[in-house]
């Protein structure tokens, strides 16, 4: 990656919880921030626009500190390059869509004119120059999202911060307006932050993913890479997958003192073993043979996903098996129902944990 345009060590106490997470994004770069709800991340997109200081660490931004504690340099939220787009906008109601997209340049010392005239400018390049005029409440959701973006983007900012910009927005408008985003994505010239908790939305926008759990990074990379070796239960869940963590030996990793998977890798240590759900498959009574990588379960939940049903397991390990209406019915699924779970060691894939 070239040299970053933005480099932060953001640390912030609030009671109990400590945010401690590296972030560096280069220009030109789009970086998904991803967690659970609690990770940290809204803390962390708060601390960049400058809404709630640093204990420590630094928040360097095109070679300018904004905030760094232990210089007592601190930068107000109005003087930092940045835009940001909340998840509900935030335009202001009284305003026409111009007068929102021009407030950014006019706070920023551009006179009535040269504001207006940027602001029409960037209503064009989002396709809403003919809505102009509207007030938010005349606007759709995808129309007021892209009145948001154009006015982040309207006053050049060295780094853009999105907030769950598509998640108040139905399936059909998202679809298109993930997409008009990502064009607005790849040409703006400055660094991106997107703070999601959408897989599909941080593998379409983002060229890295960036996941926190409990304030702190616990994996990234680019999408490719974080999908096919989650290192958490968080990760595995957001990309599809069952996780579990033992110790390898071979061909073989033993996940617990009652249970070890054959698996197609070869490796020794300590080892995570990923597999889809649609690899599990359910029988009523022990499969009879010589059958490996079999274990009794707990039917926890069964609900729709897709063409299959999502059905949730208790036992040595919590796992999820995509199973089709037809089998359901057949094995007559219940909570609480005992069944025999098997996982083709051909459709596993084992990696170091270290």
């Amino acid at each position: 990656m070239s040299a970053p345009l933005l480099d932060a060590h953001l640390v912030v106490d609030r009671g109990g919880f400590r945010l401690d997470v590296p972030l560096r994004v280069a220009a030109g770069e789009v970086v998904a921030l991803l967690g659970p709800n609690g990770a940290g991340k809204t803390t962390a997109l708060r601390a960049l626009a400058g809404l709630l200081p640093l204990t420590a660490g630094h928040l360097t931004l095109d070679g300018v500190d904004l905030d760094r504690p232990g210089r007592r340099a601190w930068t107000p939220t109005e003087r930092r390059p940045i835009g940001v787009v909340f998840q509900d906008y935030l335009l202001f109601p009284h305003l026409r869509a111009w007068e929102n997209v021009a407030f950014g340049p006019r706070r920023h010392g551009a006179d009535r004119r040269t504001a207006r005239e940027t602001a029409h400018a960037w209503l064009d390049r989002v396709g809403l120059a003919e809505h102009a005029h509207r007030r938010p409440r005349q606007l759709s959701g995808g129309q007021a999202q892209r009145v948001a973006l154009a006015r982040a983007l309207a006053v050049a900012p060295a780094l853009l911060l999105l907030d769950e910009p598509l998640a108040a927005l139905d399936a059909r408008t998202r679809l298109d307006t993930r997409a008009e985003l990502h064009r607005h994505l790849v040409a703006h010239p400055g660094a991106t932050l997107l703070v999601t908790h959408d897989p599909l939305d941080a593998l379409v926008l983002a060229d890295r993913l960036v996941v926190v759990e409990e304030g702190r990074v616990v994996q990234e990379g680019d999408g490719a890479t974080v999908a096919a070796r989650p290192r958490t239960d968080y990760v595995a869940r957001l990309v599809g997958l069952n996780l579990c963590r033992g110790h390898a030996d071979g061909h073989r990793v033993r996940i617990t003192d009652g249970l070890t998977l054959t698996v197609a890798d070869r490796l020794d240590g300590e080892a995570f073993v990923a597999f889809r759900p649609s690899a599990v498959a359910l029988h009523p009574a022990r499969p009879a043979g010589n059958v490996r990588n079999t274990w009794t379960a707990t039917v926890a939940g069964v609900q729709r996903h897709g063409d299959y049903l999502r059905v949730a397991l208790d036992g040595p390990i919590e796992t999820a098996a995509d199973v089709t209406p037809a089998a359901a019915a057949r094995l007559a699924l219940t909570p609480g129902q005992q069944v025999w779970a098997v996982v083709d060691a051909a459709q596993t894939h084992a990696y170091p944990a270290g």
